[in-house]
């Protein structure tokens, strides 16, 4: 019996019975689909996040208080200012000081809750890596003469001033009246923040408005190059041990997180949290060439009188071998093929406030492991019709 023959009567035989066929791709289409689906919002995650620390600059060191409850720990204007020092801390381009406040923004009417209304310097555009779509970002005059104007994010543009130039226009935050000047240009959504919900003000005008005057939120340090980050780190360290002593217990009363070092360690916990749910997934694989095995053992005690006829008339074992191959491998990868399908359609939706990224390795391995099990679990299944005897099969009621 010839190749095509052999394709012809496998065929034949996965067509016989559609529900059980069907049954059977079911199993294997969840678990492909599932593998890929998982890999894809842990890939998605990985983005997000990358995005989000790539967002304020690879080449940027953040300031925070040690001890969050009791606000930043000491952190001053006058801190921030001898970070940049160009004799203590020539690797430092640009320090940032942060005051950070949620409030409320209004116009017209309209309100909107802004997670982020930061009080910085004009310096922070270029570290933050927020460059503006619309008009212009405000001066160091401005911070020096506190005036009262703002830089929106696209977010708080399109809620507040939909349809509209928000450039000039009036909103009021904690009672007193700012001018936007400006709306910075749109950022990838992360997933987990919004990005582009923040306003930027005066550092000055938002001390003075709403957050007063104690201990900073935070400071943004620029290095002078992406090369430069690990000496900058070293130098502001060195400036921060002198303005500010450990604590009692010994234990620093700032910490420094280095944008870079960040990136590193989210890509190797991002890769294991994507290696863990395929793993994961690849479980429901297993289950659905468990199934394969079942189904096909039934087949061939279904057809054992039809086995018998074959090998009487001459089939060799080999050919029977191969037809049972080809079912089990056929309904595998006909169950993968419409795995990877629905997978894509389902990448096409945001799954626990993620938009999943398919990996395509991840595809080409979850279709070629469903071929595997394919033929792995209809081994024993095609064996056991191979051994047959014809006279024994005959007999077979």
């Amino acid at each position: 019996m010839s190749l095509t023959e052999t394709i012809r009567f496998a065929l034949r035989g996965v067509a016989a019975n559609k529900l059980r066929s069907a049954l059977t791709m079911l199993g294997i289409l969840i678990g492909v689909a599932a593998v890929i689906l998982l890999v894809a919002v842990g890939n998605g995650s990985a983005q997000a996040i990358t995005n989000r620390i790539e967002a304020l600059g690879t080449n940027t060191l953040t300031i925070t208080g040690a001890n969050r409850t009791a606000g930043s720990g000491g952190l001053t204007v006058e801190v921030a200012d001898a970070l940049a020092d160009p004799v203590l801390a020539p690797d430092v381009r640009s320090v940032s000081p942060l005051a950070s406040v949620s409030t409320t923004l209004t116009y017209e009417g309209t309100d909107h809750e802004v997670g982020q209304f930061v009080g910085t310097r004009p310096s922070w555009f270029a570290a933050a890596n927020s460059p503006l779509a619309d008009g212009a970002a405000f001066t160091a005059d401005d911070e020096a003469q506190a005036r009262r104007v703002l830089v929106v994010g696209r977010t708080v543009a399109d809620e507040l001033f939909p349809g509209t130039d928000p450039v000039g226009k009036q909103v009021r935050a904690g009672g007193a009246l700012f001018t936007v000047v400006g709306v910075l240009a749109a950022k990838g959504s992360t997933g987990f923040q919004d990005a582009n919900d923040i306003a930027v003000a005066p550092l000055s005008a938002v001390r003075e408005v709403l957050t007063g005057y104690g201990a900073l939120s935070s400071i943004l340090v620029e290095a002078a190059a992406p090369d430069r980050v690990d000496a900058a780190q070293a130098q502001v360290s060195a400036v921060l041990a002198r303005r500010l002593p450990a604590t009692g217990s010994g234990s620093a009363a700032y910490r420094i997180q280095n944008a870079a070092q960040l990136l590193q360690t989210q890509t190797e916990t991002a890769d294991t949290f994507t290696v863990l749910l395929g793993a994961v997934a690849a479980i429901s694989l297993l289950v659905g060439g468990i199934g394969i095995t079942n189904i096909m053992l039934v087949t061939v005690t279904e057809r054992t009188r039809e086995i018998g006829i074959r090998k009487a008339l001459g089939a060799r074992r080999r050919a029977v071998l191969t037809q049972f191959l080809i079912e089990a491998t056929l309904l595998s990868l006909l169950g993968g093929a419409l795995g990877v399908v629905t997978a894509v359609v389902g990448s096409q939706f945001t799954i626990v406030g993620i938009r999943p990224v398919i990996v395509p390795s991840s595809v080409v391995l979850a279709l070629g492991v469903s071929v595997v099990i394919g033929l792995f679990f209809g081994g024993l299944p095609a064996a056991r019709a191979a051994r047959l005897r014809p006279i024994d099969a005959l007999r077979y009621e």
